[in-house]
Formats: structure tokens, C-alpha cells, sequence
């Protein structure tokens, strides 16, 4: 409802997953009144434990599993760096490179973690700046 997020993996340049952020399978969208969080207005980054949400990198990981498509390997692109939980995510999957567009304020511990578990991440250049 605030954020849009999304995500899609790669393996040898092929599109093998995506997701992007929104309520669980099933269920109604926040813009429909299901979440708490999202219909508080809370602000960015706060009040994140009431939240039913889904991460777009964890709909794109969960999407590869239900389908039975191994990630491992693979590359993610993501709209935002991702965060700590999504980090996990990514790097239990086998994932080896992260791609994002924009920082997210909460990531730097998950770039962090991601350098440490061995991944390469990196942040793509804006197509503006240059003009």
C-alpha cells in the first residue's frame, strides 16, 4: 500500500521467480483493511511486527519453492536493498548475487551480512545522474 517492492530471480540470465510485496496468498490487500500496520499509517521502518506483508524478495523465493525451481546460483534484483530477514532468505537459498536500486534506510547490516556470508551485491547506477 506505501512501498512498492518487487523482485526476480535469475539463473543464466533467465527469469525464474518473481514477487513483489503484498499480503500472503489468499487473503485480502492492505488497501482492503487487512493489515494492521499498513492501515495505521505507520511511519517507514517502524511498528514492523503487526505487519502481514510480505517482502518482495521473500515472495520470489517462496514463489521459486512452490513451483519446485531451485534458486541456487542465481541472482536477485530487487527495487530496494534488502532487509535483515530477507537477507537471511536469500542467502539460505543459495542466491549468489543481490542487485538492488535503491538503498533501503535499514539495510546496511544486511549488505553487511551479505559481503559476509561471500555474495557480491551491488547497487545499480542511476540512468539520470548522468544527464
Amino acid at each position: 500500500m506505501k512501498r512498492k517492492v518487487a523482485a526476480v530471480v535469475t539463473k543464466v540470465r533467465r527469469i525464474i521467480s518473481r514477487g513483489d510485496n503484498g499480503t500472503p496468498r489468499g487473503l485480502r490487500n492492505c488497501n482492503e483493511g487487512v493489515c494492521p500496520r499498513c492501515n495505521s499509517f505507520a511511519p517507514g521502518g517502524t511498528r514492523l511486527d503487526p505487519c502481514f506483508c510480505s517482502h518482495g524478495e521473500e515472495n520470489a523465493l517462496t514463489q521459486a519453492a512452490d513451483h519446485g525451481v531451485s534458486v541456487r546460483g542465481g541472482t536477485i534484483y530487487t527495487t530496494c536493498s534488502p532487509c535483515l530477514q530477507c537477507t537471511k532468505m536469500i542467502i539460505n537459498a543459495g542466491l549468489v548475487e543481490v542487485v538492488y536500486n535503491a538503498d533501503d534506510p535499514l539495510g546496511e547490516s544486511s549488505l553487511e551480512l551479505l559481503a559476509e556470508a561471500g555474495l557480491t551485491s551491488r547497487k545499480l547506477a542511476d540512468p539520470l545522474a548522468s544527464r
